[in-house]
């Protein structure tokens, strides 16, 4: 079965999608980037849909999951490269993506994800005084 792959950049972690889901390729990837957000104590998730000119209700609910998931796990998530059809077709089928930030390109997202980790970190360092 085909994986989709996960590459880690400092804190987070990048998923390019660029080939049509399927049932069996996004729960694979469901399970991968849940095992890597842990093994790699990644604080974002930043997840490029630029490759892709149709998301269907499917793909909007796999966003959600992950970022459901991710949000957990102490790891946000940043959608981007959405063009403008995909939007209003999220829009059309009321799939509001709850918990996924969105960003127009690559860079946006990843200072999205830093300043958050950023912020955490910050937190996290109060915790123990």
């Amino acid at each position: 079965m085909d994986r989709i792959p996960i590459l880690k950049l400092g804190e987070a972690l990048l998923v390019t999608i660029q080939v049509d889901m399927h049932d069996q390729l996004a729960s694979a990837l469901e399970e991968d980037l849940t095992a890597k957000i842990v093994s790699a104590r990644a604080r974002g998730v930043l997840i490029d849909i630029s490759a892709l000119e149709i998301v269907d209700s499917f793909i909007g609910r796999m966003l959600d999951n992950i970022a459901a998931v991710s949000r957990i796990l102490d790891a946000d998530t940043v959608v981007v490269g959405m063009r403008p059809a995909v939007a209003i077709t999220l829009v059309e089928l009321g799939l509001s993506l709850n918990g996924v930030k969105t960003a127009l390109d690559v860079e946006r997202g990843m200072a999205m994800i830093r300043s958050h980790a950023y912020l955490n970190s910050d937190d996290d360092d109060d915790a123990g005084d």
